[in-house]
């Protein structure tokens, strides 16, 4: 087994292992790559709320149609030795962006279809992290769908799914009572004691991984702690609603 670092991508070290006959590459980043694909990750998972949701319900082939153009685009970079995080991070992105392509264009008036559709690339990014492939991209998934999954929780939870179908149903001054009725019911001590302690299930799940040297551990915490982000900004248009 050689292993040695690359002089012009220094956050990785890259390992040979003669007895897989394949190249295996561990994520050893430095501290400023880490930080980069933390804050990529946290970006990538606002993208689809500020920028797909609106072109996904009007035009959700457009959206469709933009996932092997991203899946193009990552597999270019990642063939690079400077950009290969990037394009790494942007493969995992295509999946949660063809998952949201998928059900917010088609399917989304039935909640229950959500985490299976989000699930959607589970499978792969499972076998490529198995074959020590894109685990960057990879991690930002699994954090994704895992934030996804707490956030849908917290629907079932405080029984918030007759809201979900009806905002999906209605348009304009309509949606105001939707948000009231629904505000009032996580108000209540039920709903926010499960918020409290939900938020901090996602708080310590996205710090842990932060004191890991490995570039794929950022790139998970990053992609939890955002649906904080992104869930505290619907709370926050559903008050001024």
């Amino acid at each position: 087994m050689v292993s040695y670092s690359s002089p012009s991508y220094t956050s990785d070290i890259t390992v040979y292992s003669s007895e897989m006959s394949e190249l295996v590459v561990i994520h050893k980043s430095n501290a400023g790559t880490r930080w980069l694909i933390f804050l990529s990750a946290v970006f990538l998972v606002s993208v689809p709320v500020f920028i797909q949701a609106p072109l996904v319900r009007y035009l959700p082939w457009i959206s469709l149609g933009l996932t092997p153009v991203l899946w193009w685009v990552g597999s270019r970079l990642s063939a690079r030795m400077k950009a290969r995080w990037v394009g790494d991070l942007l493969l995992g992105f295509t999946w949660t962006w063809l998952a949201g392509s998928i059900y917010w264009g088609w399917l989304r008036w039935e909640p229950y279809w959500h985490i299976p559709v989000e699930a959607i690339g589970l499978p792969f990014v499972l076998a490529a992290i198995a074959r020590r492939q894109n685990r960057v991209g990879s991690f930002f998934y699994l954090g994704s769908l895992f934030g996804t999954a707490i956030t849908d929780l917290y629907f079932y939870l405080v029984d918030l799914i007759p809201h979900w179908r009806q905002l999906m149903q209605v348009e304009g001054e309509q949606v105001r009572p939707v948000f009231q009725s629904a505000i009032a019911q996580m108000q209540t001590p039920w709903g926010t004691s499960w918020a409290v302690m939900l938020a901090l299930l996602l708080l310590g799940v996205s710090l842990l991984p932060l004191y890991s040297r490995q570039g794929c551990w950022w790139a998970f915490g990053g992609a939890v702690l955002s649906t904080i982000l992104v869930d505290s900004l619907f709370w926050l248009a559903a008050n001024l609603a």
